[in-house]
């Protein structure tokens, strides 16, 4: 099949709106891997163009998928490989499937957890007739083992479920890095005082983010809270800057107490506070506030 890029042009990823203007053949040769061996689900969600947006085409991907039959779903979830398995072990995978079981750990099993998988594997097909599907980038072995053996419990019905989920969470892991994203995404912050009842006004805040490759963090930024509570200037964080990965915020609720002259401990209960967090849809807002006294402390995802 003839492919979607130009070979004297730079290897610059396509927007979801110049992948509306390709044609069909060019399309699912760009994104039909997104789902394991399933190019068909591309074909179809073709029909839906144009796609504004990484979010309209995933949705469209998605419906394409959903709409199938039941015979379809069942043979795409068989098209996945088993974790750790035969032909993992004999290099079979596509090469999304391979990097995906090398990121979480699955290429450097002990013996003893090999068997494990082995096990587990066989009971897994041998009740549900399709190999065990979990979106295992950002998972590790125990999470992995874990979620097996919890699974082994459902009923076929809410197996199934389980499953076509998990293939739309891969499939949108890889189609973030086939396509990409309109630079509508930003970060934002909020800090509030719990214990008086109102905006946490001249916290620091730091953010950093963690470079996968190196485990390293990076720092990104130091902030100083206004009279509201949040970020002069605007998001943290926008346009090309706000991208998928770890970010941790770190809040000085320790000082900040005690220059307002709130009774803290010599030894402050809470004196840097880490918010640890994860950006996944690069078009989306994110909104990442803390909540504080000098004994406690919450947060959530705003809007």
């Amino acid at each position: 099949m003839q492919s979607a890029f130009p070979s004297a042009l730079p290897a610059a990823l396509p927007t979801a709106a110049e992948l509306s203007t390709y044609s069909k053949e060019a399309f699912v040769d760009a994104v039909g891997s997104v789902y394991e061996k399933s190019p068909w689900i591309a074909e179809r969600a073709y029909e839906a163009r144009p796609f504004e947006s990484l979010s309209a085409l995933r949705d469209a991907l998605r419906a394409a998928c959903t709409a199938a039959t039941d015979e379809e779903h069942v043979a795409l979830l068989r098209a996945h490989p088993d974790l750790a398995g035969k032909a993992a072990l004999a290099g079979e995978l596509t090469a999304e499937s391979t990097e995906e079981q090398r990121r979480s750990g699955l290429g450097s099993l002990t013996e003893d957890e090999m068997k494990q998988f082995n096990e587990l594997n066989g009971a897994y097909k041998a009740k549900f007739g399709f190999p065990f599907i979990l979106a295992v980038r950002n998972a590790n072995k125990a999470t992995i083992l874990a979620s097996f053996a919890a699974r082994l419990h459902n009923s076929a019905h809410e197996e199934r479920s389980t499953a076509i989920a998990q293939v739309h969470k891969i499939a949108w892991m890889r189609l973030r890095a086939l396509v990409s994203p309109n630079p509508t995404g930003f970060l934002t912050c909020h800090a509030l005082d719990t214990a008086r009842g109102c905006p946490a006004a001249g916290m620091t805040i730091e953010l950093r983010r963690l470079d996968e490759a190196s485990g390293a963090w990076q720092p990104l930024a130091s902030f100083v809270t206004n009279a509201d509570g949040r970020l002069t200037g605007g998001p943290a964080l926008k346009g090309a800057a706000f991208t998928v990965g770890t970010y941790e915020w770190t809040f000085g609720v320790g000082d900040y107490f005690a220059a307002a002259g709130v009774p803290i401990s010599g030894t402050p209960f809470l004196a840097d506070v880490p918010l640890r967090f994860g950006i996944d849809d690069p078009e989306a807002h994110y909104h990442v506030p803390l909540l504080c006294s000098p004994w406690s402390y919450s947060t959530y995802r705003g809007s």
